[in-house]
């Protein structure tokens, strides 16, 4: 498809939405279609969830982290896990080799999740946990901590991502095959409606999908491609789509162009609500509507000049406030260098503060609705992303195009052809293709980053060996069959892995056990 360069944009006026039905494509704030917001007022009666995305080294170091973010107003945890816990690795296993606790935190047991949120009460702090091919098992160990706290697990609220079919095309931290994977996806859904409802089931990313190099309308369609397999998916596996809908979130990028951004949050409320509605039925109201978390993009921060990527950050987050977002993460100045030090957490998290309190945008439901170049790039972004998706429909549905290697196509397309532009200056990052700086202060050296501690793969090490010399080895085992037998059969994963974690099974040994039955994806069989 045609690729719209930002440079050759133009609306002109009313001509842009001639032949357009205003109430058909715009309506009211908290009616569908939702496209100017799924609440009647907005931010006027409740701000969006101000979350700090946040994890490294031990679970130990992290909780500290957590503390201090709560004690400075954040109203949402975040979790970032390393790439080991992502990929069903225990710490002492040779492919965690040098990556134990360097991207987020490392978790194998329940021994770590407890200090993870030791002091932390669960039943009322909103947990959200970046976690996919691993997330049921991250999500026993959440339930189990709670239990261990005595809190009632019926009343914890956050979200899992949970998105595997986009790790298929964008990240790579899948382990078993697709199909397999959406089976454990659905078994959350079920479980969740009963046991958890409260809990966002999945967090459908087009945030990745966009760091990869997507453009707007791929992020869009992509996402939402996958988010009908998997509503399919709950279907067929027999949900109601009325009442699991509710518990669908999803997770957008804020990115540059700022004013196709806020088009593109609109758009997407839109455009979510008709499939839900048109394509699956769905009548609740909550079913239909787009609640969605969005993270400030991570691809446009810069080495060069860091103090740059404040500015970066607060315009990025303030589109997605204008795009009506309902949770929001900033970024640090200085996460092209490292994991952010705790300053500029602080000033990540100052930025969504002042959004919220002093720039009055949150007095207004849709500022920026009825604007004729945000309603005519909403209802492009709307048109090009359904057609996207009518493309990967006519390819047999998302799972034959990941198959197909259709969707990843789409994507390095656009990355190549972005990077192409920023090479030749056609697209301008400050301080790197234009108004590069000499001077000694704008040498990444010279701002303090955090450096993670070189022991602390040999204490994480330790740690979960001593946890295997530790448990009592019948009731590990005895777990572990059980999960065995229900991955073998139809039965709920969830409970036998809630089970497995109290019987201080490691999250490498339950992988492993879900292998064994299910197998690994390798990119070089489809």
């Amino acid at each position: 498809m045609a690729r719209r360069r930002k440079s050759t944009r133009a609306s002109r006026g009313p001509e842009d939405l001639a032949g357009r039905d205003p109430a058909r494509d715009v309506g009211f704030p908290g009616a569908f279609p939702f496209t100017r917001g799924i609440q009647p007022t907005m931010y006027r009666g409740r701000l969006w969830t101000m979350r700090q995305y946040a994890g490294f080294g031990t679970a130990a170091e992290s909780n500290q982290r957590y503390r201090y973010l709560l004690s400075q107003g954040v109203s949402g945890l975040s979790v970032a896990f390393d790439l080991p816990t992502q990929m069903g690795y225990d710490s002492d296993h040779a492919l965690a080799e040098g990556e134990v606790g360097r991207v987020g935190v490392a978790i194998d047991s329940i021994d770590d999740m407890e200090e993870l949120f030791a002091g932390i009460p669960l039943g009322e702090v909103s947990t959200s946990m970046t976690i996919n091919a691993t997330a049921i098992i991250l999500l026993a160990l959440y339930v189990a901590v709670a239990r261990r706290h005595g809190a009632d697990w019926r009343a914890l609220s956050g979200t899992i991502q949970n998105d595997i079919l986009k790790e298929y095309v964008a990240r790579g931290t899948y382990i078993f095959p697709p199909r397999p994977s959406l089976r454990i996806v659905t078994d959350i859904f079920a479980w969740c409606e009963r046991e958890l409802p409260n809990w966002n089931t999945i967090s459908i990313s087009g945030y990745h999908i966009r760091e990869a190099g997507s453009t707007a309308v791929q992020e869009v369609a992509f996402t939402f491609a996958n988010a009908i397999a998997y509503v399919q998916a709950a279907i067929d596996a027999g949900l109601d789509v009325d009442r699991f809908g509710q518990r669908l979130s999803f997770f957008f990028n804020a990115h540059n162009d700022f004013l196709e951004e806020v088009a593109k949050y609109r758009a997407a409320r839109r455009l979510w609500a008709r499939v839900m509605r048109e394509r699956f039925g769905a009548t609740n109201p909550r079913a239909q509507q787009l609640r969605f978390h969005t993270q400030t993009a991570g691809s446009t921060l810069t080495a060069q000049q860091p103090d740059n990527n404040i500015v970066r950050v607060a315009l990025q987050a303030m589109a997605a406030v204008l795009g009506g977002t309902q949770s929001l993460h900033c970024n640090g100045r200085d996460e092209a260098l490292a994991l952010p030090t705790e300053e500029s957490a602080r000033i990540a998290l100052r930025t969504q503060q002042i959004i919220a309190a002093e720039s009055g945008v949150t007095n207004t439901v849709d500022p920026l609705g009825g604007a004729w170049a945000i309603e005519d790039l909403t209802n492009r972004i709307a048109e090009e992303a359904r057609a996207l998706i009518d493309k990967i429909d006519a390819a047999g549905g998302t799972l034959r195009a990941i198959e197909q290697g259709l969707i990843q196509r789409e994507i390095q397309e656009a990355a190549y052809e972005a990077q192409q532009r920023i090479d030749r200056a056609e697209d301008v990052v400050v301080g790197v293709n234009r108004y590069e700086a000499r001077d000694p202060a704008s040498i990444p050296a010279s701002i303090e980053v955090l450096r993670i501690d070189p022991d602390l793969e040999a204490r994480q090490t330790a740690r979960v060996r001593h946890v295997r010399a530790s448990r009592d080895d019948a009731s590990w085992r005895a777990a572990l069959d059980a999960v065995t037998a229900a991955a073998r059969g139809a039965d709920n994963l969830v409970p036998p892995i809630v089970r497995a974690v109290e019987a201080r099974a490691t999250l490498g040994e339950i992988s492993d056990t879900l292998r064994a039955v299910f197998g690994e994806y390798r990119e070089a069989d489809a």
